[in-house]
């Protein structure tokens, strides 16, 4: 990791009128409603700088069960939110609360709101969506600029299809939130593989403030979670380990049934990793076939799948960010079986990345047990060189960019690693202007 030299920051009093402490406040926002994708790629980066020489004091903003989840070393805690469900057409509705959704809503911005005025961020880190869910955010960003602590956009490679895009992110409100409330927009992926300032165009106002890190390297989770993964890995007998992993699973259930029909190569495990989210009705299919063959395990929920990935030969693995972030960092052999439908964006990044030659690819209309069961029996030759394909740096890069934006000293956050990516950013922005 980039050396970062501490210092004190600006001794900027807090209302209760004591001067803060030395390591900066950080709050981290997680919009939660489908799955696991936002808090965990959040916890991976709260993990990263607290491993950093900055040492901050980081609180997440998540859906309670999102939150209390996962393994979070100390100086790293959570305020957590009731959940929102998000349907296919895009509405939210209360996950589990009997209340309207503009009552979980207000209840959650409320919440939000006073976890920040206690805490006084020097810095919040907001995931994905510039207003947050439902448009949460909107007075808690007013308040926090206005108290000067600086605001982060953090978006990862694919946000969707072009059109998509421009439906739902270049609203008027959307993109004055960006220019008025954000410091920074980090981009978590390598423009060399998605280029969302040039492919999308919704950045063009704020272009000037885009860094993109790399994607996001997770083998460091390893030294945090090994420990609370002993008895999980124990369970799993010798020789080669094929795993399914579905995200949170509320649509991976015919890839996991697919998988649990397949026929494995002589020596081998198959590990079904279901998510707490998949339909009941495919869990306890899978369960069934559990009981039925000695060499399937089905785990409902796993905290943490670093070790899991790691530990196994060969991964077959829908194509949400975080997955595809773990197949690439442990240089696995993988089969992704991206969802394709309501919107593309796992279909895009897995194809960007089987065009490098890293993964290979199975579209939705063709998944059966049949094909997994020829895909696992090829002969795939040494794992892929993802690591040296791909920039995965984006763990290392955020503490600099973290202390370059509270004003510290430290060294710049690597502008040409990236294909000149800050460059690129300034040019593309300087280009808008003179056109």
């Amino acid at each position: 990791m980039s050396s970062i030299r501490t210092a004190r920051l600006p001794m900027r009093p807090r209302s209760n009128g004591h001067a803060r402490e030395t390591s900066p406040r950080i709050a981290v926002y997680s919009p939660g409603m489908v799955g696991f994708g936002h808090i965990r790629r959040n916890a991976t980066i709260a993990c990263a700088l607290r491993g950093s020489p900055l040492e901050p004091v980081i609180v997440l903003v998540a859906e309670a069960w999102q939150a209390g989840a996962l393994p979070l070393p100390k100086g790293v805690d959570c305020v957590t939110l009731p959940g929102l469900r998000k349907g296919a057409d895009g509405h939210c509705t209360p996950r589990s609360l009997e209340v309207t959704e503009g009552e979980l809503v207000a209840l959650r911005a409320d919440v939000i709101r006073s976890a920040m005025e206690a805490f006084e961020p020097d810095v919040l880190i907001v995931d994905h969506l510039p207003l947050g869910a439902a448009r949460e955010l909107s007075h808690t960003l007013e308040r926090l600029r206005r108290h000067g602590t600086r605001c982060v956009l953090g978006v990862r490679d694919v946000l969707q299809d072009v059109d998509t895009v421009h439906n739902v992110w270049a609203d008027r409100d959307g993109l004055e939130a960006m220019r008025k409330h954000y410091d920074a927009i980090w981009i978590y992926c390598d423009p060399a593989i998605v280029d969302p300032v040039r492919e999308y165009g919704v950045f063009d106002q704020v272009a000037e403030r885009v860094r993109f890190t790399g994607y996001l390297d997770q083998r460091p989770r390893l030294e945090l979670v090994n420990g609370q993964a002993e008895p999980l890995l124990a369970k799993l007998p010798r020789g080669k380990l094929a795993l399914c992993i579905v995200g949170g699973g509320v649509d991976g259930g015919d890839l996991a049934v697919a998988f649990a029909q397949a026929e494995l190569p002589r020596g081998t495990t198959g590990v079904i990793v279901t998510g707490p989210f998949m339909p009941e009705e495919a869990r306890h299919y899978l369960h069934e076939c559990e009981r039925h063959r000695r060499n399937l395990q089905v785990f409902e929920f796993v905290p943490d799948p670093a070790p899991l990935i790691d530990r196994a030969d060969r991964v077959i693995a829908m194509g949400g960010y975080n997955s595809m972030c773990e197949v690439l960092s442990f240089e696995k052999h993988a089969l992704i079986v991206p969802r394709v439908k309501p919107k593309p964006e796992q279909w895009i990044r897995a194809q960007r990345v089987r065009d490098l030659g890293l993964v290979d690819v199975l579209h939705p209309d063709e998944l059966s047990a049949r094909a997994l069961t020829r895909w696992l029996a090829r002969d795939l030759g040494p794992p892929p060189p993802s690591r040296s394909r791909v920039d995965v740096g984006g763990l290392t890069r955020i503490p600099s960019l973290l202390a370059e934006l509270l004003g510290l000293p430290g060294p710049a956050a690597e502008p040409d690693s990236l294909n000149g990516n800050h460059v690129h950013a300034r040019s593309h922005a300087s280009a808008l202007r003179a056109g």
